[in-house]
């Protein structure tokens, strides 16, 4: 049996499945994105979210910075989540090594591993918060 784990803000879950193979080893497969490369765009349909395994990832909405992500970071889901486009663009700040979670994926680990789901929900309600500070 396999040992999965992946990392979110430096806390690791693990969850054991012979069928899956996401790592946050050296083993897993990644994407490399030079430094100004849009990862992607706003508006786009979305069918993997990311985790930052290296570097830095600028999230904006138009012209204007919403968040500067560093490694152990996960972006990209909330349009997993809801099936709508991409509501912001994405881009590296540094050169990134992301890991790219898939669709399919990602509805395994939120269903087979409670820990992570709530790591998802913590991670949007604090950004919600942030936000809201920005607008209020």
């Amino acid at each position: 049996m396999h040992q999965i784990c992946i990392q979110v803000r430096g806390k690791e879950f693990r969850v054991a499945d012979a069928s899956f193979s996401l790592l946050t080893g050296n083993d897993i497969e990644t994407r490399l994105v030079r430094a100004g490369g849009i990862i992607f765009r706003e508006g786009e349909q979305a069918n993997e979210l990311f985790v930052i395994k290296s570097g830095y990832v600028r999230i904006q909405v138009g012209n204007k910075t919403m968040a500067d992500l560093p490694a152990d970071t996960i972006f990209g889901e909330m349009a997993l989540i809801d099936n709508e486009p991409r509501s912001a663009t994405a881009a590296a700040l540094t050169d990134v090594e992301l890991v790219p979670v898939s669709e399919k994926q990602f509805l395994f680990l939120v269903s087979q591993t409670p820990h992570f789901a709530l790591k998802v929900m913590r991670t949007l309600a604090q950004r919600l918060r942030t936000m809201n500070k920005g607008v209020f």
